[in-house]
């Protein structure tokens, strides 16, 4: 386990900056908006944030004879209403100036974008190899916490399907802003696992990608921490552990996060340190100058330092030089570690 999570962070770091970009820019009223609202009456009010633009449209699998009319607000919100769809399922995308958008504001807007992959030796650690291929499965399950269906992601090595054995399990979540397909999808994990096991750098397990990012009132992502933690424990886990053969102990499970994933790690191991062995904690933080929660942290580390000790066989903290966005928030997070006496 520790040789895959070595080898997954090479891949982390590489997005540790895009994932978390969000955080420090100007914020804009396309933050909080929402792109589709759907009323009472089945009318339907669409919204883009396209401050610069001309004329806004919406296509798609849409009654034609009532188009919605757009019309520019102060804010550069667009906004059209189309009145009483019938029940059902809809594509859609905007026009912009004629040309073709993807509602950015979508839940699966991550799963849109085109991929790019550049390989140009095909040997690269990531690459599609003519080696044996796992699956990855996509699931749903029902979340107690948050009383809705959620969806996840879940790895299993070649040859799982017919084999009795039960394997160790990684429950690996991504950053900020993107979902559970985004480590199969543009982190190609499946791809990654594949050419490891057929190396032989690492054990066969299982590898749980859940979707970190929770809709929160006014876009806190900060917020979504706690459920997401209270979520894994309640939820995830369980569903996990009864529809696959994975061990239910504490030395057979670990955890890894990137940047808001990483923020969700520590909330979930930190709560729970009788149920991981193995945590990595990859360009991420406490949350970021916020000081309640710095000092909350500060004495609970101190109070729980032997608890910690006791459980975490390994407990590693990764991130990039002083480029990474999260590089100042990680070292003062890693003094509070320090302090308290915590080995990782």
């Amino acid at each position: 386990m520790k040789k895959l999570l070595s080898t997954l962070c090479a891949m982390l770091m590489l997005a540790s900056v895009a994932g978390a970009q969000g955080w420090f820019r100007q914020p804009t009223p396309n933050d909080t908006l929402r792109s589709t609202v759907i009323l009472p009456n089945n009318d339907v009010v669409f919204q883009i944030y396209a401050p610069q633009a001309e004329k806004v449209a919406v296509m798609g699998d849409l009654p034609w004879d009532k188009p919605a009319v757009f019309r520019k607000e102060e804010n550069g919100v667009w906004k059209g209403r189309m009145a009483g769809l019938t029940d059902g399922v809809y594509r859609y995308r905007f026009m912009v100036d004629g040309v073709t958008v993807y509602d950015p504001k979508a839940p699966n807007a991550s799963e849109t974008s085109a991929l790019l992959t550049i390989a140009p030796k095909g040997d690269e650690f990531f690459a599609m190899k003519n080696v044996p291929h796992g699956a990855v499965a996509e699931r749903y399950y029902w979340s107690e916490t948050l009383g809705q269906l959620r969806r996840l992601h879940v790895w299993t090595p070649a040859g799982y399907e017919k084999s009795a054995d039960t394997l160790p399990v990684l429950y690996l979540v991504h950053g900020g802003g993107d979902t559970d397909n985004s480590w199969p999808g543009v982190g190609a994990a499946g791809l990654i696992l594949d050419n490891l096991m057929a190396e032989g750098k690492m054990k066969p397990m299982v590898v749980v990608m859940p979707n970190g990012s929770i809709e929160v009132p006014g876009g806190d992502m900060t917020a979504e921490v706690p459920l997401f933690a209270r979520d894994m424990v309640k939820s995830i886990i369980p569903f996990i552990e009864d529809n696959y053969r994975v061990y239910t102990d504490q030395a057979n499970r670990a955890m890894a996060g990137l940047s808001m994933g990483g923020m969700e790690t520590l909330e979930t191991t930190l709560n729970n340190p009788e149920m991981f062995s193995h945590v990595w904690v990859l360009s991420a933080s406490f949350a970021p100058g916020n000081k309640e929660v710095y000092e909350y942290e500060r004495v609970r580390l101190k109070k729980e330092a032997d608890r910690y000790n006791k459980n975490f066989k390994q407990l590693v903290f990764t991130q990039g030089g002083p480029s990474d966005i999260a590089y100042n928030n990680c070292k003062e997070t890693l003094k509070l570690f320090d302090d308290a006496g915590i080995k990782y």
